[in-house]
């Protein structure tokens, strides 16, 4: 709470200084969301998405008539994915204390569902133009765009071929604390008044650490032995920008 609290109280002050030669504009937004997972491992393959939300605020600092560098803070809910696994037998989240003990080990064709929420932290840079530079409709830019993220929930759930099925598991211990990702996105503006503008867009994030911390393991069958399951698990995510700045 204290890095968000000295984050937001970051943002304002940089409104206040910047206010008054134009060059600072301060908003908000609420972002649908659609994730899902990836794999390196061709045994873990994806198998399902999740709808999640974004919301936060936004400040970009104008350096040129139409660039601009941004930075936010917001949280990210319900991100994630599934994953099916096609290994004969998998221990997936050894540090979770499964509410059922018999799940510890999950045969082929089980799905392990993510449901992550992250408090995120992200920067960029931003171009804005339009037709005319008195024009109400502009459109918009955004790319590189990096986020930092700090798990802050993490929830799982068991289903597919098991004999028993699972929700609601706390598997904080089995996902990694920090997710960095990289992303762009684009979409128009359009000024309601002086001082308030509507903004829709599209933003593509895909995170490029590891969310899970590979504590687990699964059978090899063809050596007839058990290893370590060190696959890089990441998700990708589409969000429906929708702010307004002031």
């Amino acid at each position: 709470m204290k890095k968000i609290a000295l984050a937001l109280g970051f943002l304002f002050a940089l409104q206040g200084l910047a206010f008054s030669q134009n060059t600072f504009r301060f908003g908000v937004h609420a972002s649908p969301t659609w994730s899902w997972l990836r794999t390196d491992d061709k045994l873990l393959e994806s198998s399902g998405s999740n709808w999640g939300l974004k919301f936060g605020v936004a400040g970009e600092f104008y350096f040129a008539t139409n660039y601009a560098f941004t930075a936010g803070l917001g949280f990210g809910f319900n991100q994630g994915g599934t994953i099916l696994n096609g290994y004969n037998q998998g221990v997936f989240w050894p540090k979770t204390d499964l509410s059922i003990p018999q799940l510890d080990t999950l045969g082929k064709d089980a799905k392990l569902h993510y449901r992550l929420t992250y408090v995120e932290l992200p920067v960029g840079l931003r171009f804005r133009g339009g037709s005319s530079e008195d024009s109400r409709l502009k459109f918009y830019a955004e790319a590189p765009i990096f986020t930092i993220g700090f798990l802050s929930k993490a929830q799982g759930d068991i289903r597919g071929n098991t004999d028993f099925k699972s929700e609601d598991e706390n598997i904080k211990a089995d996902v990694n604390k920090l997710s960095l990702s990289w992303g762009v996105g684009a979409g128009i503006e359009y000024e309601l008044a002086a001082n308030a503008t509507a903004v829709i867009g599209l933003t593509f994030q895909q995170q490029f650490t590891d969310m899970t911390s590979d504590n687990g393991s699964v059978f090899d069958s063809r050596n007839s032995t058990w290893k370590k399951e060190k696959s890089k698990g990441a998700f990708n995510a589409l969000a429906l920008r929708l702010g307004i700045f002031f």
